[in-house]
């Protein structure tokens, strides 16, 4: 997978990307990452980047020149392939791991990341995709970009060394994930869950599929409306909403 990424502040992307699950997969060659310094596009001696709105208004807004003939340069670069274009954008649609396997998909991914109030309007017509990573505002796009590029590329096969790792992930199965543990087995009063050391392979599954039921059903109730519920879901979240008095 190739990733762009259309930044005023390349720098910012020099730490994250070199540490971890993220700079394993670029020394493996499973992505290449590269950031373009748009400002080099910016109008006059002084890279100008952005300007007063048309009719008035509070805040600055980037031009459409320094987009496009980043765009342009991209292109020029790889002209075959198949782009996804995203705008990073606070009124895009919400960010989640649905779209994260989305974009995996994909073999060229540009994100443009944005700064002050907004974008000339004209800049949207190269996007294919414009997400936000939640009901808020940020300086710039920057940290958006990290946490989306980071969820991706973690699902692109050969990053994970174990590929049941981001099946079993939380929202991944639908669900959130079943609380894990480790050794030793008894420490500070608190005990791991006798199951999980019996050997019964059957049991544990079982186990920790109603132990995510039931997180879910206390932390995000609001997933369960879109998960396939068995009869014997049903069953075991009809307890904990009414739990048999002993």
């Amino acid at each position: 997978m190739k990733i762009d990424i259309l930044t005023l502040f390349p720098e910012m992307f020099t730490s994250p990307f070199n540490a971890s699950i993220i700079k394993r997969a670029m020394d493996e060659n499973i992505v290449e990452i590269s950031t373009l310094d748009f400002r080099q596009y910016g109008i006059g001696k002084h890279k100008i980047v952005d300007d007063t709105p048309y009719g008035g208004g509070a805040g600055m807004l980037l031009k459409p020149e320094p987009i496009f003939e980043a765009m342009d340069e991209i292109n020029a670069a790889d002209p075959t392939a198949e782009k996804r274009i995203i705008l990073m954008d606070p009124a895009g649609k919400p960010f989640n791991h649905e779209l994260a396997e989305d974009f995996s998909k994909s073999d060229h991914l540009v994100f443009i990341c944005g700064h002050y109030e907004g974008y000339d309007e004209r800049i949207r017509t190269l996007v294919t995709d414009e997400v936000s990573l939640g009901d808020y505002v940020l300086t710039g796009g920057e940290l958006a970009a990290m946490v989306m590029i980071d969820a991706t590329v973690r699902l692109l096969p050969g990053v994970l060394g174990n590929v049941d790792s981001a099946k079993e992930d939380s929202h991944a199965s639908g669900l959130l994930e079943y609380p894990h543990y480790t050794r030793p087995a008894m420490y500070r009063g608190m005990e791991v869950p006798e199951v999980l050391r019996n050997g019964n392979h059957q049991l544990i599954e079982k186990w920790r599929h109603q132990e995510s039921l039931k997180r879910t059903y206390d932390r995000r109730k609001d997933m369960l409306k879109n998960y396939p519920l068995t009869e014997e879901d049903k069953q075991f979240i009809q307890q904990l909403i009414n739990p048999i008095q002993k």
